[in-house]
């Protein structure tokens, strides 16, 4: 069997991590062998990459082409550690951020120079997009006040201001008007159950092509 990469997106509080576990659950009901990985963090390196990129730092912070780099960095190591040997081996893949992430947030959020972040994107993915991706949209104030809500304090980008956030959702909703057949929007703000069935759905038909039912 082929391997599939399907990346979870979305901002802050969007309920990415429930909604991977729940589809895995139901992926692996079908049989199907499935890898949860994230970015930052999916590998040893990239442990060590989150907690620079995440932890909030008082004094010097990491700048924003600083930021872009280290992302970078983590994703080269991630696809040859984790994504092409896992989707070699015919796995489906669940992975919580992916390149769009790295367009919305330091692309739109941050200004930083589109170009530049394509081309970084592309030199640590050597070209590996994901096969689909699912947007969570939830507005960003729901998902900060659920941020807020749990009991790990705010990460450094959480901690941006609403601004920033929104222009991180309209990066998201520019890229999936961009790329209708590989993004597809999921209204996050339903219950829990609600959105993993939409999720189901959505994956049902892909598997119908990706698997020839």
């Amino acid at each position: 069997m082929e391997g599939r990469l399907i990346v979870f997106e979305g901002v802050e509080g969007c309920g990415k991590t429930s909604q991977m576990q729940l589809c895995s659950e139901w992926l692996q009901s079908l049989d199907i062998s499935v890898l949860l990985t994230r970015e930052p963090g999916g590998t040893e390196l990239g442990l060590q990459l989150r907690r620079l990129l995440l932890e909030k730092a008082e004094n010097k912070p990491i700048t924003e082409v600083t930021e872009l780099l280290l992302y970078a960095a983590d994703r080269a190591q991630h696809v040859e550690q984790e994504l092409k040997p896992n989707l070699a081996a015919g796995k489906y893949i669940l992975c919580d951020r992916y390149t769009d992430s790295t367009i919305a947030y330091q692309g739109y959020g941050r200004s930083l120079n589109m170009s530049l972040i394509e081309q970084l994107n592309y030199i640590a993915t050597g070209g590996l997009a994901s096969d689909l991706t699912i947007w969570l949209d939830v507005d960003v104030e729901v998902g900060l006040a659920r941020k807020r809500g749990q009991e790990a304090g705010l990460d450094r980008i959480e901690q941006e201001t609403i601004a920033f956030h929104r222009l991180v959702q309209q990066g998201y909703a520019e890229l999936a008007a961009s790329h209708p057949t590989r993004i597809v929007r999921v209204d996050g703000s339903l219950t829990k159950e609600a959105v993993q069935q939409i999720i189901q759905g959505i994956l049902g038909d892909r598997l119908k092509s990706w698997l020839a039912f």
